[in-house]
């Protein structure tokens, strides 16, 4: 079985810089980890592996320094590790994105000469959350689709999928190939050990540009061939509206309480 697991890196701090001009985020500098639902796609992975052999393919797309969230995950037990990493890919919207992940993963099937049976993503990740890169992925690719999964089985050639819905769960059956988004869980995603760390030093990460994916069209990639735009961006006013009652005893604070909540209207 071959497994592709699609991650993101995502900055780790609450100081999020924005391009004035291009209104995307700036990465440059700024301290950055694995997009957290992606871990959990990845631990999917690993279980799924474990049950059925085969190999687990990491692919993201980025800037240069996004290949360290590819060896993180190479360095927990990954198989095979593609950084998509280009100037024309730059601005990408969750369209764009989803259309020039699907062009690697097209790519890598045919250098490598193989299907990927399976397709699994964070359920959206924490810098954007929009949840749209994996089924907008789903539709590039052409195959089925399942949302917010909370655990994926195997029976047979199918796979039937524990999906999160607002009355509890729904059991969800597809054939494969299909691409899965992946829910946080109360199984963590596992830590690295010192043998698949010394393993992972020995890979190496596969770049591709747009020279190296036969077919894509520049068109559809980066700002471009993004269809939306962001217009503005801002950090909200923090606004004090509280009402602090000081240096009352408990009867007339709360007489006082009383008569400011009359006032505002609340009763």
């Amino acid at each position: 079985m071959n497994i592709c697991v699609c991650v993101k890196q995502v900055p780790d701090t609450a100081e999020i810089r924005i391009d004035p001009e291009t209104n995307t985020l700036i990465r440059s500098g700024v301290p950055s980890i694995v997009n957290p639902f992606d871990l959990y796609a990845l631990e999917t992975a690993f279980r799924l592996r474990e049950e059925k052999g085969g190999k687990i393919w990491i692919i993201s797309m980025g800037p240069a320094q996004a290949e360290k969230a590819v060896r993180a995950c190479l360095e927990m037990g990954a198989d095979e590790g593609v950084l998509i990493s280009g100037r024309a890919f730059g601005g990408s919207d969750t369209f764009s994105t989803g259309y020039i992940l699907s062009a690697g993963i097209r790519a890598i099937e045919e250098a490598e000469n193989i299907k990927f049976d399976l397709i699994l993503c964070g359920r959206q990740a924490i810098d954007g959350d929009t949840a749209q890169v994996g089924p907008e992925l789903a539709e590039h690719l052409g195959i089925s689709q399942i949302t917010m999964a909370q655990r994926v089985f195997f029976e047979e050639k199918k796979i039937i999928v524990r999906r999160s819905s607002r009355e509890g769960y729904d059991l969800i059956t597809t054939e494969l190939p299909a691409v899965i988004t992946v829910l946080k869980s109360d199984i963590p995603p596992r830590c690295p050990t010192l043998k698949t760390k010394m393993v992972a030093r020995k890979k190496t990460v596969v770049v591709l540009d747009e020279t190296k994916m036969k077919g894509i069209v520049l068109a559809h990639c980066g700002l471009k061939g993004s269809p939306t735009r962001v217009i503005s961006t801002y950090v909200p006013t923090a606004k004090k509206n509280g009402y602090l009652i000081e240096n009352k005893d408990g009867q007339a604070a709360v007489e006082e309480l009383m008569d400011r909540l009359q006032k505002d209207g609340v009763f």
